[in-house]
């Protein structure tokens, strides 16, 4: 669960940083009053943080998987407005692979909690 959004924040902060512009709705840097970049580098800045609290705080680790699974809930809009208006990004240049990616990212929510949800005591 960790790597998942220290990748993903690397990539917002380099390799991904254009084409996650895409994803960011105009109405969000109205909302927000910046700039799409700003938003990206952001979302970046926040799931490096969330990595980082996965790993340093395990004791947390079932409130930082509900901040995970917050986070990927509020990114959503990003991934409906990527398929409502049929931009293209890497990896997500077809009207059928983006729509998935809205099913993925419920299955990323899932799995924030679930994999972060604290063992059982006996």
């Amino acid at each position: 669960m960790k790597a998942l959004p220290a990748t993903a924040g690397a990539g917002h902060l380099s390799w991904g940083r254009r084409g996650f512009r895409i994803t960011v709705p105009d109405w969000a840097t109205r909302v927000l009053r910046t700039d799409k970049d700003a938003i990206v580098v952001a979302s970046g800045v926040v799931e490096l943080l969330l990595a980082g609290a996965l790993l340093a705080l395990p004791k947390e680790r079932t409130r930082v998987g509900w901040a995970v699974a917050a986070f990927f809930v509020a990114v959503f809009p990003g991934n409906v407005h990527q398929w409502r208006t049929g931009r293209s990004a890497p990896l997500l240049d077809t009207d059928r692979r983006r729509l998935l990616r809205l099913f993925l990212q419920l299955l990323l929510v899932v799995w924030a909690l679930w994999s972060t949800r604290m063992p059982c005591r006996r």
